[in-house]
């Protein structure tokens, strides 16, 4: 056995190290695997940067319409929205979303 073992060497030693190296290249800390989820991982806070961006924009502005120079019609809008808020004989109608499905 050990005299098949002996003239095998090189091919035996090759051929773990092609099987090692072909395991790693898939499977291993910097292999395709973890690449493909460290992709998807990039795309998907890339996804959450953009909204986050938006959404800071956003406030952003609302932030000013209320600072120094007060803007009376956004501020009309959201006593309105907030406390149901309406003139002298304006009909104020609240619609209910009812999207229940039986």
């Amino acid at each position: 056995m050990f005299k098949n073992l002996k003239k095998n060497y090189f091919l035996f030693i090759s051929s773990f190290l092609i099987l090692y190296f072909f395991i790693n290249l898939l499977s291993g800390q910097r292999g395709l695997i973890s690449y493909l989820d460290k992709k998807q991982k990039l795309d998907d806070l890339k996804k959450i940067e953009i909204n986050l961006l938006s959404q800071n924009k956003e406030l952003n502005f609302k932030n000013s319409l209320l600072s120094d120079n007060l803007d009376l019609d956004y501020i009309e809008i959201l006593i309105r929205e907030r406390f149901l808020f309406g003139k002298k004989k304006e009909k104020i109608y609240i619609l209910e979303n009812n999207d229940t499905k039986n």
